[in-house]
């Protein structure tokens, strides 16, 4: 291989519009969120989990602003990685914290593919095997990474396409499921057979950022679409607007066609679950279909995105990187590592218990954007001081109910998110200390 071989990453100005942006990101956020959480939050909280979902939107909202107004000041394929950069320099902060919210995006991918599994397996009766969910998910993540190496025009028309289909596949479910149900009572008095705490409550907030929590991948574009000084923001909102009335319509109408103890007891497929008794099988077969798009969408949209905000923080000189003898720029090499990484947490982990980590990760990356604002940005961006500093709040609220329901069932997830957050920081200050 020559060592003149070009290794720069090539990124097409102008090649994302403003609609294929906003399909892109609706494509990471209406994946695993809405078919997989949904049961995740009703057993968290009980019957208040629309509300957490309300709840999780507010959060969102208030985060994006200081992610709409950097990425107003500083468009750049890093997204998040220049971000942090933009703050603390090239420090440990900026490297830990874009490496958490990479490690987050992967896991989150995951479990999109194992989503996709499960949701496909109802069209034969389960998974009884116990093999086909993951296999289904590891196939999934391969064609996923075919796609991906073919173009950001063929990227943009694909996640587009599939956007539109399942966009107007979960609202047509989601109308028809609140039309058979005869209206969107949701029955609080059941609120009792799960947990009914305040902390419960914004544990499963906490859950229910992870679905909006997509949006980010947006910000990884920012060299590419059209006007990205204004597109970028803009959309921001049009996603998380879109997602609050899909997952807010598509919450009710679950709620209004399946007991509390039945939404728990098929969580890892509540939707389909849901079609049934409104819907018959034809709705099964509908809503298992739907599913399959929008989980391969936000598969497809997901390696996009996180493959770029790698390959940025590589040519920052942020995280190690070697190209194994692999030909091609680093962009290409990071789309490997990212979909090697994918495939192995599908093929061999439990992801119902590690997607636990990726909203520890998510939330404390998300907790030093709005510090960062708030210390180092705030003048030259032009953000206004009391909205970063409520995010704050309520993503520290969020991560608090979490915390606190996890160690009250499941200790040992926290212990591992501890463990590794101090392993990157510590690989992190070694890489920093040998490169400076």
């Amino acid at each position: 291989m020559s060592k003149n071989q070009d290794r720069t990453s090539h990124y097409r100005e102008n090649s994302l519009t403003l609609g294929g942006t906003v399909m892109l990101g609706t494509g990471v956020m209406i994946g695993a969120g809405i078919f997989a959480l949904t049961g995740q939050m009703a057993q968290m909280t009980g019957a208040l989990f629309p509300l957490a979902f309300l709840a999780a939107a507010v959060i969102v909202s208030f985060s994006a602003y200081s992610y709409i107004k950097i990425s107003n000041a500083y468009p750049s394929a890093g997204g998040i990685g220049m971000y942090l950069h933009k703050a603390y320099g090239n420090r440990l902060p900026t490297a830990f914290n874009a490496l958490l919210m990479y490690f987050s995006m992967v896991i989150a991918q995951s479990f999109l593919a194992r989503t996709f599994g499960s949701y496909t397996m109802q069209l034969f009766g389960g998974d009884d095997s116990g093999y086909m969910v993951p296999l289904l998910g590891v196939l999934l993540i391969l064609a996923a990474f075919l796609i991906n190496l073919s173009g950001n025009q063929f990227i943009q028309g694909t996640a587009s396409f599939i956007g539109v289909l399942k966009i107007g596949g979960i609202l047509i479910f989601g109308l028809v499921g609140v039309w058979v149900a005869d209206g969107i009572a949701v029955n609080f008095s059941n609120s009792n057979e799960a947990g009914n705490s305040i902390g419960n409550f914004f544990g499963a907030t906490a859950l229910g950022i992870l679905a909006f929590k997509g949006f980010t991948t947006i910000t990884n574009s920012g060299s590419e679409v059209k006007d990205p000084h204004r597109n970028v923001g803009r959309a921001i909102i049009i996603s998380i607007a879109a997602c609050v009335v899909i997952y807010t319509l598509v919450g009710f109408a679950v709620a209004g066609n399946l007991s509390l103890s039945e939404i728990i007891k098929t969580q890892d497929y509540s939707l389909a679950a849901a079609a049934r008794p409104a819907l018959g099988e034809y709705g099964v077969w509908f809503t298992v279909a739907i599913a399959m798009l929008a989980t391969a969408g936000g598969i497809l949209a997901s390696i996009f995105a996180v493959s770029r905000m790698l390959a940025m923080l590589t040519e920052m000189k942020l995280v190690p990187h070697s190209h194994f003898g692999m030909p091609g720029s680093i962009q290409k090499h990071t789309l490997v590592y990212t979909v090697v990484l994918g495939l192995i947490l599908t093929a061999f982990f439990d992801l119902s218990r590690i997607a636990a980590l990726g909203i520890v990760f998510y939330l404390v990356m998300d907790i030093a954007i709005h510090w960062g604002v708030l210390r180092y940005l705030r003048e030259d961006i032009k953000a206004k001081a009391w909205v970063p500093a409520i995010a704050i709040i309520l993503d520290l609220l969020a991560l608090g109910g979490f915390v606190w329901v996890k160690l009250n069932t499941d200790s040992f997830v926290i212990a591992v998110a501890v463990v590794a957050m101090i392993a990157i920081a510590i690989t992190e200050q070694i890489f920093l200390k040998r490169t400076s």
